[in-house]
């Protein structure tokens, strides 16, 4: 007797990608495609209605993120597998899926057949984490060279830690709101972090900042 197959649903707002991939994996004798959705909303909809194994889901979506789908989804299953694919596959999409609660992560530009190996991974073994780069970014996370800040930087962190908002760091900097939200951005790349809290939380674990002060604008 032949054992079933795993079912897949898959999220992204390319209907060619949703297709080639569809096709890639009814290729496979142990794999079947039972739903597509387009959006966070409609991917959301489809596992409710159909509890499939394995949902794999674009990480940038219309209405919402790959992330929100993994965090709901998870909150309910700890068995269903979660699988995100981006083309954005950087340390910080790496580390924010994996602690969202996915099974995977795999970049677009990776080969069909990792697809399908995260998928059938996720099946398996839902709440332990896969992705071909995630042992080069815990390397770089724990490196202290890819934290060092340039001055600048570090000024800006320390107003951060003071609770300012991007205006108002450019303000007390002589900077463009523009240009203080970039150093942001940078800021956060460099210690692989999503947000505010997480940057100063890794800041003060790693020696960048002593304190955090009192929120402020």
């Amino acid at each position: 007797m032949s054992r079933p197959r795993t079912t897949v649903v898959l999220v992204d707002d390319h209907e060619l990608i949703r297709t080639g991939l569809a096709g890639i994996f009814d290729l496979e004798e142990d794999m079947s495609v039972v739903g597509q959705a387009a959006t966070l909303a409609e991917g959301l909809r489809l596992y409710a209605e159909l509890r499939p194994d394995v949902v794999v889901t674009d990480l940038q979506l219309q209405d919402g993120t790959g992330l929100d789908l993994v965090r709901q989804v998870r909150r309910e299953s700890d068995t269903v597998g979660l699988v995100v694919l981006t083309m954005h596959a950087g340390d910080a999409q790496i580390f924010a899926s994996m602690e969202s609660g996915a099974s995977g992560f795999v970049g677009k530009d990776a080969p069909a057949r990792d697809v399908v190996e995260a998928a059938r991974h996720a099946a398996i073994s839902p709440r332990s984490f896969v992705s071909a780069g995630l042992v080069q970014a815990m390397v770089r996370r724990s490196s202290p060279e890819s934290m060092r800040l340039s001055d600048r930087e570090h000024e800006v962190l320390k107003l951060l830690a003071d609770g300012l908002s991007a205006a108002a760091i450019g303000e007390r900097l002589y900077l463009s709101e523009s240009t203080a939200k970039s150093h942001i951005a940078k800021i956060y790349q460099r210690l692989g972090a999503q947000n505010r809290a997480q940057a100063l939380v890794t800041a003060m674990r790693t020696g960048l900042l002593s304190a955090v002060g009192p929120a402020t604008r």
